[in-house]
């Protein structure tokens, strides 16, 4: 299945860190929610959901399940999540969810992360332009936190 261009988000970062502390950083429930901005109660595991909070200033009151998808050893990690739930009176646990996809790849000098989130075109036509810009933004910061958090 291609993804349209309104459907999937991609990103991708060169680390310089290997790509053993880069899984970590993704695999571990506690040290994800450490760069991401998220306090997770929990461990990830496959088939498993994960529920926690945002810890951003301002964003504090916002609340997240995250569904484990896969979880191939420093390679590959992937959740299911409902994107960008910011209206605390909309119940999103009738909408479906994105996928989000992080692979890792050795290259010279380091880990070439790779982040994917898919599925918006499902989400309900009111919000899903919103939520696709607002993950976009969201993703590039994101990018440059684990950077920070894995080169620290």
């Amino acid at each position: 299945m291609t993804a349209s261009s309104t459907d999937c988000i991609s990103k991708e970062i060169h680390l310089r860190a290997p790509r053993t502390r880069v899984w970590k950083a993704l695999a571990d429930a506690e040290e994800f929610g450490t760069w991401f901005g998220m306090k997770l109660e929990g461990r990830f595991v496959p088939g498993q959901q994960v529920f926690g909070r945002i810890t951003h200033p301002n964003y504090e009151h916002i609340h997240l399940e995250m569904r484990v998808e896969r979880m191939e050893p420093e390679s590959l990690f992937s959740y299911r999540w409902h994107p960008y739930p910011m209206d605390m009176k909309r119940d999103y646990s009738v909408e479906p969810m994105t996928l989000v996809e992080f692979r890792l790849e050795v290259v010279e000098g380091g880990t070439l992360l790779k982040v994917m989130e898919s599925g918006f075109d499902q989400l309900p036509p009111d919000r899903r332009d919103e939520a696709f810009r607002m993950n976009d933004a969201g993703w590039t910061s994101q990018m440059a936190r684990i950077e920070r958090h894995v080169t620290s």
